[in-house]
């Protein structure tokens, strides 16, 4: 029923031979037939008062699938006269028909078998291969011209039923096959040419919009090379500036190197000289530290017979000492004889008192006694002024003998520590 209705639609209109309107009964049959065609196999979706059947549904989806439906989506929505889903529906049809465009559109709905799962059972028209078929068919109808009064129409209470009258045989069909063979030609060419007319539409707009990118980008390309130009006129005036700034620094530079050059010549002779003077330096000071080493080697072996002759002093002021005891143990008994004969001339002398006779007789023996008594006296006083002598210049040659030896170890010492510095 529907390659008839679209069949009988197409001829009806190329005879009929101007714009169609909605009173036109072939293409009332045809919304008819297309409504069936979309509410077959479809699912039942329950409501809160009854099950309802819609095709709005599916149509309603093309629009997140095509974008270019979504006009036609609005307008559906925003007629006031529709108060059904299947009103809504009916209106949309329409309008995809005066758009001819309802081939994209159910084809592109047609593609989608998931998404119309959600819709149809597995056995409905539109999920078969009956579905694409008819969505060809449907690409005829661009050659019709329909004006459609969508506004004000009371879509939503029309009962759609099929008029078979119109699809039966007649003779006068039997004698106009050579006609429809020409209206299908016409169609044909009629078809290929609004195909060629929509890609070469297609074709325009692209080539505009190339052109409009291709004026942006040339008008930016403008701006881009005049301030290029303008740039390459800075980095000329900045080279040139650079270029007598860099001859400048050129000569400059040759000037001071030119100048260091003799400096530096300068210095190396100077380097060469000074060099000199420091290897003279460096073997004067090796010699002056084998030098230093043999006097530091000598006096440490003259400090070694210091130390020897320090014993040795040592040695000698203990056995003077020794003998200086000794001799004041002499003088002790010295000093005790003489108490003795102080005693023994105090015991002649009262003797003498006692007898002037003895005294007389014994006036020699008391004056040899006296001048004994006298040389003792004065003996005893060298001695005693000797030892003193020779105590002192004991002591001051052992005092002396020592600060020098001191002093010598004080200077090998301090010789040795700079020698070692």
């Amino acid at each position: 029923m529907a390659k008839l209705s679209i069949k009988g639609l197409i001829e009806s209109a190329l005879s009929f031979g101007r714009t169609l309107d909605s009173d036109y009964p072939p293409l009332q049959q045809f919304f008819v037939v297309m409504e069936h065609c979309l509410k077959h196999g479809l699912k039942v979706r329950k409501s809160f008062l009854s099950y309802n059947k819609t095709i709005w549904g599916p149509l309603e989806l093309v629009e997140k699938l095509y974008p270019e439906a979504e006009e036609i989506a609005a307008s559906v929505r925003d007629l006031p006269g529709l108060k059904t889903p299947l009103g809504r529906a009916r209106a949309w049809l329409r309008l995809a028909l005066m758009q001819k465009k309802m081939a994209d559109y159910l084809r592109c709905l047609i593609i989608q078998r998931d998404l119309l799962s959600e819709f149809y059972e597995y056995h409905a028209l539109m999920m078969e291969e009956e579905g694409a078929v008819i969505v060809g068919l449907l690409v005829g109808l661009n050659v019709i011209d329909a004006n459609l009064c969508v506004k004000g129409e009371d879509l939503d209470s029309q009962v759609g039923v099929i008029d078979f009258s119109m699809y039966l045989k007649s003779d006068d069909d039997i004698g106009g096959k050579e006609r429809n063979v020409q209206i299908a030609a016409i169609l044909d060419q009629k078809n290929y040419v609004e195909e060629l007319n929509r890609q070469l539409n297609s074709t325009v707009s692209s080539l505009h919009a190339r052109v409009d990118s291709l004026e942006k980008s040339n008008t930016k390309l403008i701006e881009e090379l005049a301030i290029a130009k303008n740039n390459i006129i800075k980095l000329q005036e900045e080279n040139h500036q650079l270029r007598s700034e860099n001859t400048l620094i050129l000569m400059k530079t040759q000037h001071h190197l030119e100048a260091t050059k003799v400096d530096v010549e300068a210095e190396l002779q100077t380097y060469k000289h000074s060099r000199q003077g420091l290897d003279e330096m460096y073997n004067e000071a090796r010699r002056q530290l084998r030098e230093e080493s043999q006097l530091r080697q000598d006096m440490e072996n003259e400090l070694v017979v210091q130390v020897s002759m320090k014993h040795e002093i040592e040695l000698a002021m203990k056995l003077l000492e020794k003998d200086i005891h000794e001799k004041q143990d002499t003088l002790i008994g010295l000093r005790q004889q003489l108490d003795e004969v102080k005693a023994i001339n105090m015991e002649m002398y009262q003797k003498l008192q006692v007898s002037e006779d003895a005294m007389k007789e014994k006036n020699e023996i008391i004056g040899r006694l006296e001048d004994k008594t006298n040389q003792i006296n004065a003996t005893m006083k060298q001695l005693e002024q000797s030892d003193k002598d020779l105590l002192t210049q004991t002591r001051t040659i052992a005092m002396s003998f020592i600060k020098c030896a001191s002093n010598e170890a004080q200077h090998q010492y301090k010789l040795v520590k700079d020698i070692s510095f």
